[in-house]
């Protein structure tokens, strides 16, 4: 048996953020992303939080969002510490009272014990731990008939706005970024029994010198549950010019290690990127030298695409694949700092995917988002 199985990990639940200010965030999940607004903190679990939540959905995706009301609560001691980020990623398992004795013989950091809350005739049974992801807690639960999406905010009857007219279906994979990535995979291996799934490290001094900076690099390694199909894309700077990687740059903007971004499958990326951006949504720009270099590289790994070239450099949409009949397609948001105009918003920001028959993180495109990233930095004054 795997040992990632006798933790019995069936999907990551729901990202749970922790904010400043809660209204930008609905504005972005629900108004322009067109999640639907399912769930809130009723007074009462308010005053037992500490916090004011809400809850947002689109197909098998969930995001809680959390602000402060008492700076005792969770996301009150995260806001003095980081800016707008990922606190907590809930986990739902086959048996939590399995799960918590696995990981306690595996000397996981227990936060806490097995705790049980009823409500509509079901139960929410969870526990969390403290992680090698930063501040970010992981929490596993085992949902029996609980009729919440999470046990402090309460369920509408009807969802408020957001149809998924974009037709987003579930979170592909959690990015993270350290300083030093190997305490992090030994973690992943020896605690949560994951498994390493791909790696790249590359270094973009031959693309800098053209735009008249340093560059910088990075090492990538990708950890995965087998048994729930759960990845986790994680980076570190890799040498030389350390200090000025867009790695160590987030590591900096949020005041320590954490998820970089999530990455959202959608059915129809190039249908609805376009309108995307209509409502509001602005993505990392990608330089037409990347189409230039594009064909070429797609006819070296044998890699013929359905979509159109022109299409897809209008839209700034990048393409990489594993071979024939294998290829995915992606998009990147910009940060939600940049997203709200406020630095308080965090380095945090979304990937948008479509899979096409590629499992994979597309090397080249990985590179792609590098240096898009890091142009971006070098016109902020960032790096």
């Amino acid at each position: 048996m795997a040992r990632s199985k006798e933790l019995g990990i069936k999907a990551l639940a729901a990202v749970h953020f922790y904010v400043n200010e809660l209204d930008r965030f609905r504005r972005f999940w629900v108004d322009q992303l067109d999640f639907a607004f399912v769930a809130a903190s009723t007074d009462e679990q308010q005053a037992q939080t500490g916090m004011r939540t809400e809850v947002y959905e689109a197909g098998r995706a969930r995001y809680v969002v959390s602000q402060s009301v008492d700076p005792s609560s969770e996301a009150g001691r995260w806001m003095v510490r980081h800016p707008d980020g990922v606190g907590e990623l809930i986990f739902e398992v086959d048996d939590v009272q399995t799960t918590y004795r696995v990981l306690e013989s595996r000397g996981a950091a227990m936060v806490n014990e097995v705790a049980s809350i009823e409500s509509g005739g079901g139960t929410w049974s969870s526990f969390s731990i403290a992680t090698a992801f930063g501040d970010t807690l992981f929490t596993f639960v085992q949902n029996n008939g609980f009729s919440d999406p999470v046990p402090y905010a309460s369920r509408f009857g009807t969802p408020k706005g957001g149809s998924n007219r974009f037709r987003f279906d579930e979170i592909d994979h959690v990015t993270s970024n350290f300083l030093t990535l190997q305490p992090l995979v030994l973690w992943c291996k020896e605690v949560m029994g994951f498994e390493e799934y791909w790696g790249i490290e590359f270094h973009t001094r031959d693309y800098a010198q053209k735009v008249g900076h340093t560059g910088s690099g990075l090492r990538s390694a990708v950890m995965w549950d087998p048994h729930s199909g759960v990845k986790f894309a994680n980076n570190e700077p890799l040498q030389p010019y350390f200090f000025k990687s867009q790695i160590y740059t987030f590591v900096e903007d949020n005041h320590g290690p954490g998820v970089q971004h999530t990455a959202l499958t959608i059915e129809d990326i190039v249908g609805t990127v376009g309108a995307m951006r209509q409502k509001g949504v602005e993505f990392m720009p990608t330089p037409g030298t990347y189409y230039d270099m594009l064909p070429e590289r797609l006819e070296a790994d044998a890699i013929e695409i359905e979509e159109d070239m022109d299409i897809l450099r209008k839209r700034e949409i990048l393409v990489d694949g594993e071979g024939p009949g294998k290829y995915l397609l992606q998009i990147f948001a910009k940060d939600f700092a940049q997203l709200f105009d406020n630095p308080n918003g965090g380095p945090f920001f979304l990937e948008i995917i479509q899979r096409k028959g590629d499992r994979g993180f597309g090397g080249g495109n990985f590179r792609a988002l590098f240096e898009s990233i890091e142009r971006n930095q070098v016109q902020t004054g960032r790096v």
